[in-house]
């Protein structure tokens, strides 16, 4: 039995992932998909979803200088990182089956908690 209380063992409380970051965002497209591609995210119905596009970096056409991008790219995971959803963004990154296809992005609807008002207009 515990002596003093000091040491019972207590519930691990979860410990929020990482945040996510650009550089780490973009090795992770070039690991899975050997491409640097677009990431937005989309209001649908009053819900958030993170969506990677079909559109890359390393495409002619692409709009954005690489320093823009990674700025857009910044911006658009200083969103998840708030939501405290990177970790949910990361998993779905490395794990999901299917890649971009020219017309078909990838969606991932992001459940915030409650706190989606904030970045809502």
């Amino acid at each position: 039995m515990f002596k003093d209380d000091s040491v019972i063992p207590q519930a691990a409380s979860p410990i929020p992932a990482a945040p996510l970051s650009a550089e780490e965002v973009v090795a992770l497209f070039r690991s899975r998909w050997q491409a640097s591609y677009d990431m937005q995210i989309v209001t649908r119905r009053r819900r958030l979803y993170v969506q990677v596009m079909w559109a890359y970096l390393e495409q002619q056409s692409f709009p954005l200088t690489e320093d823009a991008y990674r700025e857009h790219l910044s911006e658009v995971l200083e969103v998840v990182n708030r939501l405290g959803e990177a970790g949910a963004v990361r998993d779905w990154l490395q794990t999901t089956k299917d890649r971009p296809r020219l017309g078909k992005a990838l969606s991932l609807q992001l459940p915030g908690e409650g706190r989606l008002e904030e970045f809502l207009l």
